[in-house]
């Protein structure tokens, strides 16, 4: 696993985001302890993170790129490889995923992050 990955400084990047390992396998970006990306160790190639409902039903058709497991009902796709996706697009869906996750936490906690609404 690279330490200066381009896709874990983005995930750092955001407001409020933390980063843990989880179940001795996982490196999981959270905010307000909420996660919203999960990369797979010791290569951190997989990766999982929410996406619409209706973007899930569209990227689960795609080759490399499937229903994750456990979260599939909350809408998490799980890919294969960073390669299933353009770089770019990638960025994109982890923001947004980061977006749904913060736009569930309390008024609140929301401004205890620093983040607007």
């Amino acid at each position: 696993m690279a330490e200066r990955d381009p896709l874990f400084d983005f995930c750092r990047s955001l407001a409020g985001a933390t980063e843990d390992v989880k179940w001795e396998k996982n490196l999981v970006f959270s905010v307000g302890e909420k996660m919203f990306c999960v990369f797979g160790l010791p290569e951190a190639e997989t990766v999982s993170f929410k996406v619409e409902p209706e973007a899930h039903e569209a990227l689960v058709t795609r080759p490399g790129i499937k229903p994750a497991p456990y979260m599939a009902k909350h809408s998490w796709i799980f890919l294969e490889s960073r390669d299933a996706l353009p770089s770019d697009f990638l960025e994109e869906l982890i923001e947004r995923s980061y977006q749904l996750v913060a736009a569930r936490l309390s008024k609140k906690k929301r401004a205890s992050l620093g983040l607007s609404r």
